[in-house]
């Protein structure tokens, strides 16, 4: 029979320091994904529109983030920019590296989202006034938004697993303030047990929310 004692005492001693490190994995998550829709919705854009400088620089940027590894990336932005003198602090590299690998992502989701609109509703828009950013803010973008509503869910619950990577580069988030609980205490299946429960909280908690969301799209539709 398996003997083992769970010893509560040590994690409770140490939750403040995980429940730091699960707001930081929130904090790093959200700005990855507000930075990585910001980058996307103008690398959709130019991917729609063949030719032009503009339409290499999002293939190349798609192609790079989605066929290279997460953790390649982040060591491209915290050890890579290093050795060529470019020092950026860990947590700046996992943002970075974290919105790249979203944005390319998310622009192959928005390009998705954007072609399924009819051109006609562009034409129109334009036909009525509309300047071309008035037609894709007011009548593009909001329905693009509701056609990829779910995939965008994915690729948070996605952004919020990678940003466990940021350990390795010595970022205090949940698998690194787990990591350093652990060392402290010598018990490792405790933490990684709550850690684990915390993570399965938190996207338990996105995809909730997203339900809810959802719900009241469809009502409005």
């Amino acid at each position: 029979m398996l003997d083992y004692t769970f010893y509560w005492s040590v994690v409770w001693a140490k939750l403040p320091i995980l429940l730091d490190g699960a707001r930081r994995t929130i904090e790093i998550t959200a700005l990855s994904m507000l930075i990585g829709t910001c980058i996307a919705l103008p690398l959709a854009l130019m991917r729609n529109r063949a030719g032009g400088v503009g339409y290499y620089v999002a293939t190349a940027w798609v192609e790079l983030s989605r066929n290279t590894p997460a953790l390649f990336q982040i060591y491209m932005a915290y050890f890579g920019l290093g050795a060529i003198g470019i020092d950026i602090p860990s947590y700046a590299s996992l943002l970075a590296a974290l919105s790249f690998n979203n944005a390319g992502y998310l622009a192959e989701i928005f390009r998705g989202g954007i072609a399924s609109v009819p051109a006609t509703q562009y034409a129109a828009a334009r036909s009525l006034g509309l300047t071309a950013m008035q037609a894709y803010t007011r009548v593009i973008f909001p329905q693009v938004f509701v056609m990829v509503f779910f995939p965008y869910i994915n690729q948070l619950n996605w952004a919020l697993l990678n940003s466990s990577l940021g350990s390795i580069i010595g970022v205090a988030e949940l698998t690194g303030a787990t990591q350093t609980s652990l060392a402290e205490s010598f018990r490792t299946f405790e933490f990684f047990v709550v850690a684990a429960a915390m993570y399965y909280l938190i996207s338990k908690g996105i995809s909730f929310v997203a339900r809810m969301l959802a719900w009241r799209l469809m009502g409005r539709g």
